[in-house]
Order: C-alpha cells, then structure tokens, then sequence
C-alpha cells in the first residue's frame, strides 16, 4: 500500500489540470501539431499566390491544365501534412503509454478502468491539438505574409491585389487539431491491454516474439498493403488516359504506406539487421544493433517517422524533375528559357514545404529517441554497473541512433523514387506530346542526384542533434540511482 501512496498523488486526477504537459514528450507533440498546422495555412496561402502569380504569366496565364495542378497538389500536400503528423503523434503517445504502464497499472490497482485511462489520453491528444493548431495557424500566415511582401519584390509579375484571406485557410488547422485527438487516441489502444499486475515492472515494450503474436494487426498491414499496391498500379493505368489517375495513385500510396507503418515491426527489422553489420563487431556496436532489434516496436516507431519524411521529399524530387525532363524533351530548342522558370520557382517553393514534413519527423524521432533513453535508465545503469564506461554507454546511443537513421534513409530513398515515377506517370501519361499530339505513354524516372545527396547530409546531421541529449542523459544519472529508478 505504501507504493500505492506515492503515486496517487502524482496522478492526473489530484494534481493541476494541465500538469500533463510538462511531461517529457508533450512538448514536442504540440510542435509537431504547430509545425503541421503551419504547414497546411501556409500551403493553402503560397499555392494560391503561385496561382495568382501563374496567371500573370504571358507564356502559360491561360493554362487551365497547370491550374489544375496547382489546386491539386495544395490538396494533396495538406492532406500529407495532416497524415505524417498523425503517424507522429501517434508513436510518441505509444511511446509515451509504454512509460507510463507502471503508473496504469496502479491507477487499475485502485479501481479505475482502463477505459477511463485511455478516455484521459484521448483528451490529452485533444488539448495537444488543439494548443499546436492555434499556433500553428497564426505562424502560417504571419509567414505567408513575409512571403507575399518578399514575392512582390523578388516576381516581376507579381499580383498587386493579392489578399492572404483565402476561404479554406482555417481548414488545415482545424484538421491538425482533429487529426492529433484521433492519433492520440489510436496511439493509446495499448492502455487497454494493461493489467494491475504490470504495476509490479517499469516501462514496458513488446519483444519480437510478443510483435509476431499479433496476427490481426498484421493482417491489416498487409491488407492495406496489398489494396495500395493494386490502386497504384491502377492509377499508373488510369493516368494513361487522364490525369485523375493521380488521385487513384494517391490513394494507393496513403493506403500502402500505411500499411507498411502498421507493418514497420515485419519490415524494419530486416533491414535493422542487415544495416546493422555495418557497424562492426566491437561490443558497443553488437550491443547498439542488438537493442534495436530486440524491441522492434520501439526501433519501428522511430524509423518509420524518418522513412516517410525521406519517402516525402524523394518522391517529390523524381516526380518534379521527371515532369520537367519530359516538357524539356518536348521543347526542342523552341520554346524559351523563360517558360521553366515558373516551373523551377514552382518546383523549389513545393520542395522546401514538402521538407517541412521531414522537419516533423525529424521532431518524432529526437523525441522518440529522448523518451526512449529516458525509460531505459535502469538498463543503462545496469550496463555502467557492469563495467560499461560513459563513453561506450554515449557511443552505444549514438550507434543505435545512426543505425536506425541509416536503415530508414536507404528505406525511404527506394520508397520515394517508386512513389516518385509512379506519381509523375499517374498525372503526366495522358499528356499530349509532339509532333503528332500522342499520349506521352512510360514517363522514365529521373533522379536528381542534388536532393539525395542533401537528404544524406540532413540525415547524418539528424542522427547527431537527436542523439545529443540522449546521450547526456544516458550518462547524467549514477549507476546506483539508475538501477533504483522505475
């Protein structure tokens, strides 16, 4: 009972209302709300103004084809938006209830059901939400506005009467807002699954044996895996004759990622694996590859964030740069320079937002990261107490960092340029091309060799800011207060 005593008054019920926020990882799921939000308003106001800037163009204003583009893309890359920050938040709130089984279980130990613990962390999801999307929509068009005053003087043909009051500009952050809840909501369905007597252990997270024991959940997996596939395949088809196809495809990728998100703890751990002989044989490296392979829920749900943000900006990049190989291909020296212009201002004004999402999930992995040291400090303690020194417990973190960071990179690089060819053939396989007005047909796959080589870089300097603190507070704590700690 003495236990019971500590605890209850450190519960959501006895202390402040919003307390829950300090915790650690509540912080940084209301950035990746903010960030999310911002995103979505700032799209809906830049896609706008490119239009506005598109019509004043002399060479392509008419162009109803390009119109539809831009209008098609905005929505489709606030949707983006909304779908990587709800696989965020929902790992680091998964994350989050792992640490927080001890304490459960003990609320289950005098009497409070586990639906009443899980309604707390909807509400949680809520509040977070809702917080991340109020900033997050006042950052958007205090940015947009910067962005509209630096464009009237950069764009020669710039709009004069331009107004940032667009109709649907409140529309992202009211789905940011509902998006957080829900994916707080599914990221805490293992509340229900906790049992008074797990208030016996710290935090807890599923081994691969426990992983594998789950066949519904990976039925699911592939299911949607499967359904994805056929619809990209559909929308490569489809995209023969119309440039809809691009909506069939996009469905197909939003179904099949997920997929492969439900499935990251089947699909991950091999290529942990295989990555994880490239760190030698010393013990820090067998020890560092070893812990993200023995717990694949907590490798998968860092990972997967760093494969959709690499998955995101690849795909963006071949399919840009193999729409603009194929009007260059068209050209034939006639048309002038002045006509890609537009294209390439389009083209880099939509990869630095489609970057904001890797900022997101770069956000869920330092977090993640953080969390996850954090929860294993008995285990770190018991490591130093058997005569691990600080530099190889700091050295081990970093390595189990940069081997999860590699292992997701090379993943999302493959995934991205599929998703890149499919989605550039899906919209441009109908287009008439010259001299006699022939659908395009095979659009071939271009890869721009600068945005992979910047996507290695961002990445090695990823893997060294989210195993920063980390890697202090692997070490901050003596062995002995480690190994008490819950």
């Amino acid at each position: 009972m003495s236990t019971v005593a500590t605890v209850v008054p450190e519960t959501r019920a006895t202390g402040p209302r919003l307390a829950w926020l300090r915790d650690r990882g509540m912080g940084a799921s209301i950035l990746v709300a903010a960030l999310s939000a911002a995103f979505g308003v700032l799209l809906v106001e830049i896609t706008a103004y490119i239009g506005a800037v598109l019509q004043n163009d002399p060479f392509i204003g008419d162009s109803e084809t390009l119109a539809f583009v831009v209008a098609l893309l905005s929505v489709l890359l606030t949707v983006v938006a909304m779908y990587v920050a709800a696989i965020v938040t929902a790992n680091t709130f998964s994350t989050i209830i792992a640490g927080r089984t001890r304490q459960i279980a003990l609320m289950r130990l005098i009497g409070a059901t586990a639906r009443s613990q899980r309604a707390e962390v909807g509400r949680q999801g809520l509040v977070v939400g809702l917080l991340g999307a109020a900033i997050g929509l006042l950052v958007g068009i205090g940015l947009a506005a910067v962005g509209v005053q630096i464009g009237g003087q950069l764009i020669t043909n710039a709009p004069s009467d331009f107004s940032l009051a667009q109709p649907f500009v409140a529309l992202p952050a009211i789905g940011v807002a509902l998006t957080t809840w829900a994916a707080a909501w599914a990221g805490s369905r293992r509340v229900l699954a906790v049992t008074p007597l797990q208030s016996l252990g710290g935090s807890v997270e599923r081994t691969l044996d426990e992983v594998s024991g789950k066949p519904g959940r990976h039925i699911g997996a592939w299911v949607l895996l499967i359904a994805g596939a056929l619809l990209l395949v559909g929308g490569v088809l489809v995209g023969l004759m119309t440039p809809l196809g691009v909506v069939v495809a996009f469905v197909g990728g939003v179904l099949s990622f997920t997929g492969l998100a439900l499935g990251s703890v089947l699909f991950m751990p091999p290529v942990l694996r295989l990555v994880g002989r490239m760190f030698g044989s010393s013990a820090t490296a067998r020890l560092a590859a070893e812990n993200a392979l023995r717990y694949p829920e907590r490798s998968s749900r860092m990972a997967i964030g760093v494969v959709m943000g690499v998955t995101l900006v690849t795909m963006f990049a071949v399919a840009l740069e193999s729409a603009k190989a194929l009007m260059m291909s068209q050209s034939t020296g006639e048309v002038p320079p002045e006509f890609f212009a537009p294209m390439d201002a389009f083209a880099a004004v939509m990869m630095v937002l489609v970057a904001v999402s890797a900022v997101i999930a770069a956000v869920g992995l330092v977090n993640l990261l953080t969390i996850g040291v954090v929860q294993r400090r008995r285990e770190l303690g018991l490591l130093r107490s058997i005569g691990l020194s600080n530099r190889q417990v700091r050295r081990m973190v970093l390595l189990e960092a940069t081997h999860i960071t590699v292992a997701a990179t090379l993943t999302g690089l493959v995934l991205g340029v599929v998703y890149g060819w499919i989605a550039a053939q899906s919209l441009l396989g109908s287009v008439p091309t010259l001299p006699d007005f022939t659908p395009a047909g095979l659009v071939a796959p271009q890869i721009p060799w600068v945005p992979v080589v910047i996507i290695v870089v961002a990445t090695a300097v990823l893997t060294l800011v989210a195993a920063a603190t980390p890697t202090r507070l692997a070490t901050r704590v003596a062995p002995v207060e480690a190994l008490a700690a819950d």
